[in-house]
């Protein structure tokens, strides 16, 4: 019997999830992550149209295409750095905990190794404390 890897599933590889309780309003949080400064955090710097089907490249060599997006809920994009073999999913969710507030998630999936899924877990760790700097 083989022991179970942490982060790995069978279905989309490795895998990982953050998030915080931050203390604004689930408009105000989308608003953060959707603004320029909150995409420089996740994405680097691009410009982004939040539309499905739409391509995007920063300057920090992330590429990938919005799949989905539901306003004040969640945004669905493959994400590749380049020198990855094959892009990653990403899920970024904005979930009301209340009137003011807010849990935001970064969920990724489709990672390629152990070791990319502990470096993409400090990576979102660290979107997590700038976004809630920019909060604060």
């Amino acid at each position: 019997m083989q022991a179970k890897v942490v982060g790995q599933t069978k279905s989309t590889g490795f895998q990982v999830g953050v998030r915080r309780t931050f203390n604004i309003a689930v408009e105000d949080a989308w608003d953060l992550i959707t603004s320029t400064q909150g995409i420089e955090l996740w994405l680097g710097h691009a410009a982004v149209i939040f539309e499905k089907g739409h391509q995007y490249q920063s300057s920090e060599g992330i590429t990938g295409e919005i799949r989905t997006v539901n306003v004040h809920e969640n945004i669905r994009l493959t994400w590749k750095r380049e020198s990855w073999a094959k892009p990653s999913t990403v899920q970024v969710r904005t979930i009301a905990k209340g009137k003011d507030q807010t849990t935001i998630s970064f969920h990724q999936e489709n990672l390629g190794s152990l070791e990319v899924r502990e470096e993409m877990k400090v990576y979102w760790e660290e979107v997590l404390n700038k976004l809630k700097a920019m909060t604060t």
